[in-house]
């Protein structure tokens, strides 16, 4: 069986992979689960899972939430306060670890996962965007696993089949749009008509990052250390019906894609199962539904968040980092009405424009990187705020 812990378990990816669970009960066990700060949505899980240790990141009083733990499951030791999903991540008697944490601190939890050579389930994409080289360099010293969570990563995963990197002549992820993807003055659009995604429902920044394609390229960045083929190899096309997920074109040939209903509970399982195919996940697309699917290139300027950020994934080393931040802080003023979703590709150009690249050493660097970034992002947003 299966041991797992769930990094994440109140939020979007955390809730799918406890559907999962309860399907597969004979296969998992949950030994393990953390939260942000929603500790009536932890207590709740850690009362109907009984796992064997717990964590909470964030609580306005450690020793009340303490005790509301220890109330809803009296066997489970509690880890309370920041760092939670790191030491969760470090201590559980887990072989699995899902690391569905949202933003930078998913990327501590995911290497005390690799650190003790279990498998990473990886949702949290800052972990490969942010810190490839060191995720990498820990895989290749430790010996773990690592398999993506991302539905277009499980994709490639099962389009590639394991073949050597040299026998890729192209990996291609598909992209369906977002919100906006018929709109040709996007850049005034506002925060209600981005969250409006058509296909998938997600977080509110990583639904904005949809629409502009910043989490597109973030995607390309990610499936660079995953799959170990260079960016000039990799690339995104807009395909509306968002019922293929990957294409894999080889050396000989010969042209591989993996095609799925866009519902997340499939990539999670194979994250928990692979290379072992289990029970369906989801209901099959009918064979006819391919016989409509659109394919198109990304036109030309139309997504210039895309193109700043795909720059930083080539620049490599502290540039993603720095892109991550700025990215982060002018979304959250986008969504907070302070500036125009047109003025968040501009801020994120600004921000790495000023950024000094430098090869990526340490968790502690990247804080520092993360830190800059954010107070540039910041100034940058405060100076092109409307009136």
């Amino acid at each position: 069986m299966r041991r797992l812990a769930i990094l994440g378990v109140t939020g979007s990816i955390g809730r799918q992979a406890l559907e999962v669970v309860a399907r597969e009960r004979d296969r998992i066990g949950v030994v393990a689960i953390t939260a942000g700060s929603d500790l009536d949505g932890l207590a709740d899980a850690a009362r109907r899972l009984r796992p064997a240790l717990v964590g909470l990141e964030s609580a306005a009083d450690p020793d009340a939430a303490r005790q509301a733990l220890a109330a809803a499951c009296p066997e489970a030791r509690a880890i309370v306060g920041a760092g939670a999903a790191a030491r969760v991540a470090a201590e559980a008697e887990a072989d699995t670890v899902l690391n569905a944490i949202v933003g930078r601190a998913g990327l501590e939890a995911s290497l005390a996962t690799l650190e003790r050579g279990a498998r990473l389930a990886l949702a949290n994409k800052e972990t490969l965007v942010i810190g490839g080289p060191l995720i990498v360099d820990l895989l290749r010293r430790r010996g773990g696993e690592l398999i993506p969570v991302d539905s277009e990563h499980s994709a490639a995963l099962q389009c590639l089949g394991g073949r050597p990197a040299a026998e890729v002549e192209r990996l291609i992820l598909t992209a369906s749009g977002g919100a906006l993807r018929d709109r040709a003055d996007w850049r005034e659009a506002t925060p209600v008509e981005v969250l409006a995604h058509p296909v998938w429902r997600m977080g509110r920044r990583i639904t904005v990052d949809s629409a502009l394609l910043v989490n597109k390229a973030f995607e390309l960045i990610e499936a660079r250390w995953l799959f170990g083929i260079g960016l000039d190899r990799i690339e995104a096309v807009l395909h509306p019906e968002a019922r293929v997920h990957a294409i894999a074109r080889f050396t000989d040939g010969s042209v591989v894609l993996q095609a799925a209903p866009p519902d997340m509970r499939l990539p999670i399982q194979l994250a928990l199962s692979w290379p072992e195919r289990w029970g369906a996940a989801v209901a099959p697309l009918p064979i006819e539904s391919l016989g409509e699917l659109r394919f198109a290139p990304l036109p030309a300027g139309r997504f210039p968040g895309f193109d700043v950020a795909l720059a930083a994934g080539r620049a490599g080393g502290t540039a993603p980092c720095a892109l991550n931040a700025a990215d982060e802080v002018a979304v959250a003023a986008f969504l907070e009405g302070r500036i125009a979703l047109g003025q968040v590709p501009e801020i994120l150009e600004r921000v790495l424009a000023a950024h000094d690249v430098r090869p990526v050493e340490s968790v502690v660097q990247l804080a520092e990187v993360d830190l800059r970034a954010r107070q540039a992002a910041a100034e940058a947003a405060r100076a092109g705020a409307r009136a």
